[in-house]
């Protein structure tokens, strides 16, 4: 992954209601929420959230697939993997006790899954 996609990513998720919205799609992976779900969830009104989606897209965050007349969201946790990985890559200088906290606190995350 690049600087300018990592760039991409990480400014698409610089607002808090991008950033929850992105939260709740990886809750709801794989099957994904329809976009009036989530706006009822977050409480946003649809034409804003539509506007934010759109941004997470352009970023790659978000995929959408039209099932009739829903259109569904899907987190692209292959993105996510390839920002986090791409901030943290190198993050230790090859001592890997400075990373194993934080290495820790994403795999215990994961344990409630």
């Amino acid at each position: 992954m690049e600087s300018e996609t990592t760039i991409l990513a990480l400014s698409a998720l610089a607002q808090s209601t991008r950033l929850e919205t992105f939260r709740l799609l990886v809750r709801h992976e794989p099957e994904g929420l329809p976009a009036g779900e989530i706006a009822r969830a977050l409480s946003v009104p649809q034409n804003t959230l539509s506007s934010h989606l759109s941004v997470l897209a352009r970023a790659g965050l978000v995929s959408s697939e039209r099932r009739g007349t829903t259109i569904t969201y899907r987190a692209d946790l292959q993105r996510l993997r390839g920002v986090v990985g791409f901030v943290l890559k190198d993050c230790c200088g090859g001592r890997a006790e400075i990373c194993a906290p934080l290495i820790a606190d994403l795999s215990s995350c994961c344990e409630t899954c």
